[in-house]
C-alpha cells in the first residue's frame, strides 16, 4: 500500500501539491489563467500577464505562456515573435496560427496542430505599444527601432525567468516570422553576448518563417515570383526589374517621395496582379482576415486600402471582450481597442534596410542551428529570395551541403522541399503555405517544427 493511501486527506493534498511544485507547476502562480471564456477543458496550464522592462518609463510587455500538453518538464521552451513591425504574437501567432485555441463564435475550439504538443510556447507582444503591451509614457512609442526592441526583449526574458525559474536552464528556441527576421537574430545575438558575462540563456536554435533578412534580395524577388506565377506580363516584369524594382519603390515610399516612374510601374503591377488576389497567398481567395495585416508594412501600396474581410474577425472580437481581458490579466492602456497591429507604435522603418542575414551568419559560426522556412505561395517575402540568401551565406561560410535539395513529406503528401548545409544551416519550403505558414498549412508546419526542435532532417519518406 502506498504512503499516499494511508495518510489523512489534508496530508494527501499537501503531498500532492508538493509533487506538483516539484514538476514546476504552481496552482497559485499569479500569472496562471484559471479559465478563458468559452475555453474547452485542457490538460495543460497556461499563463499570461505583464513583465516590466523599464521601471523609469513604466514599460510593460504582455505575454501568453502555454505549457506543453504532455510532459512539459522535459519539453523545450520556445519564444514566438510575430513581425510587422508592430503586430501581435498573441492575436496573430497564438490565436490564429500555432496556439492551442482558435476563437469560434462565443468561445474557443482546440487547435489539433498546436505547437504546444511539442514545446512550452511563450508568445510575446513586442515591441512596446503592440497589443496589450504598453507604456504610461507615450513618448516610448516614438522612434522605436531594432536595437530598442532587442534590448527590451532581452530584459523581458531575464525578468520572465524570475517569475518562472524552472525554465531558466531549459533548452530555448526562438521562432518568428516576417519582420521577426530582424527581431529574432538580433535578440539571439544579444543572448550570446549576455552569456559571456552570465550563463542564463540555453539557446539551442532559431527558426525564421518568410523572414525579412536582406532588403534588396527579399523585396526584389517579388517580380520574379509574380511573373513565374502568371500574375504579371513579360513587359511589366521587364519594367519591374529594370525601370523601378520593388526595393526602390519601398525606399521612396517611406521617404515620402515616390518618383513618377516608380508610381507608373507600380500602378501597372497593381492593375495586373489585381486587388482580387491576396499577395500573401496567391492561391487564397480574396476573403481574408486581419491575420494577414502584419505584412502591410512590407506591402506599403496597400497600407491605405481597406482589407476585404468576408467573415467576422473572431480573434479581434474575442480579445476585445472585457471578460476575456480579465481572464488574461490584461488591460488596455491609452487605446480604446486591442488591434492585431499597433496604431500607436512609430517604428523606425529605415531599419528595414539593415541586413540581418549577417547576424544569422554570426549565429551559425557560434554554433547556433538556424532554419529559414518559406510558405511557397507568399509573394510578399518569396521563397526565391530567402533560398538565395541562405545559399549565399553557406557559400560565404564555406559550408558543404549535408542534405541535398529534396522533397520532404507530411504523411503521404509532399510537405515541401529542403536543403541543409553543415548540419546547422537549413532551408525549407512549406508546400501550399502562405506568409503565415502555420495558419494556412498547420499540419505541415507542425511536422517542420517538430523536426527543427529535434535537430533532425525533415522526413524523406512516408
Amino acid at each position: 500500500m502506498s504512503s499516499l493511501l494511508c495518510c489523512s486527506t489534508a496530508m494527501c493534498v499537501a503531498i500532492f501539491l508538493l509533487q506538483l511544485r516539484s514538476f514546476g507547476v504552481s496552482l497559485s502562480h499569479p500569472y496562471r489563467i484559471i479559465h478563458l471564456p468559452g475555453q474547452p477543458n485542457v490538460e495543460f496550464n497556461h499563463f499570461s500577464g505583464y513583465v516590466n522592462v523599464d521601471d523609469k518609463n513604466n514599460k510593460a510587455l504582455f505575454f501568453y505562456f502555454v505549457e506543453a500538453q504532455q510532459d512539459s518538464v522535459s519539453k523545450p521552451l520556445v519564444l514566438w515573435l510575430n513581425g510587422g513591425p508592430g503586430c501581435s504574437s498573441i492575436g496573430v501567432g497564438a490565436f490564429s496560427e500555432n496556439g492551442p485555441f482558435r476563437p469560434k463564435g462565443e468561445g474557443l475550439v482546440r487547435n489539433q496542430f498546436s505547437w504546444n504538443t511539442e514545446a512550452n510556447m511563450l508568445y510575446l507582444e513586442s515591441p512596446i505599444g503592440v497589443g496589450f503591451s504598453y507604456s504610461t509614457d507615450t513618448s516610448s512609442y516614438g522612434g522605436v527601432n531594432d536595437k530598442i526592441t532587442a534590448r527590451d526583449n532581452l530584459i523581458f526574458l531575464q525578468n520572465w525567468f524570475v517569475q518562472f525559474p524552472q525554465y531558466r536552464n531549459r533548452s530555448l528556441f526562438i521562432v518568428g516570422e516576417s519582420y521577426a527576421g530582424h527581431y529574432v537574430p538580433q535578440l539571439a545575438e544579444l543572448m550570446l553576448q549576455f552569456n559571456k558575462k552570465e550563463k542564463l540563456f540555453n539557446l539551442k536554435g532559431i527558426a525564421l518563417g518568410n523572414p525579412v533578412l536582406e532588403f534588396s534580395a527579399d523585396f526584389n524577388s517579388r517580380a520574379e515570383f509574380f511573373w513565374s506565377h502568371g500574375l504579371i506580363s513579360d513587359l511589366t516584369y521587364k519594367m519591374f526589374t529594370s525601370v523601378c524594382n520593388y526595393s526602390r519603390y519601398v525606399r521612396e515610399y517611406y521617404n515620402g517621395a515616390v518618383s513618377p516612374v516608380c508610381s507608373s510601374v507600380m500602378s501597372q503591377v497593381s492593375t495586373e496582379t489585381s486587388r482580387f488576389v491576396d499577395k500573401y497567398d496567391v492561391t487564397l481567395d480574396v476573403c481574408i482576415s486581419s491575420v494577414f495585416s502584419q505584412t502591410k508594412i512590407l506591402n506599403p501600396k496597400q497600407v491605405t486600402e481597406t482589407i476585404d474581410v468576408c467573415v467576422e474577425d473572431e480573434t479581434v472580437n474575442y480579445l476585445n471582450r472585457k471578460d476575456v481581458q480579465s481572464a488574461l490579466h490584461a488591460r488596455l492602456v491609452g487605446v480604446q481597442r486591442w488591434t492585431p497591429c499597433s496604431n500607436v507604435l512609430d517604428y523606425d522603418l529605415h531599419d528595414l534596410e539593415i541586413p540581418t542575414i549577417t547576424v544569422v551568419g554570426k549565429l551559425v559560426k557560434a554554433g547556433i542551428p538556424v532554419l529559414v522556412y518559406s510558405g511557397d505561395q507568399d509573394s510578399v517575402i518569396p521563397l526565391t529570395g530567402s533560398r538565395t540568401l541562405v545559399h549565399q551565406l553557406a557559400k560565404e561560410l564555406r559550408m558543404n551541403t549535408t542534405v541535398p535539395y529534396r522533397v520532404w513529406f507530411q504523411k503521404q503528401q509532399v510537405g515541401g522541399w529542403t536543403q541543409v548545409y553543415g548540419n546547422i544551416l537549413s532551408f525549407a519550403t512549406v508546400r501550399g503555405a502562405s506568409h503565415e505558414a502555420p495558419f494556412s498549412q498547420p499540419e505541415r508546419s507542425l511536422v517542420l517544427f517538430k523536426s527543427f526542435l529535434e535537430g533532425r532532417p525533415l522526413p524523406e519518406e512516408f
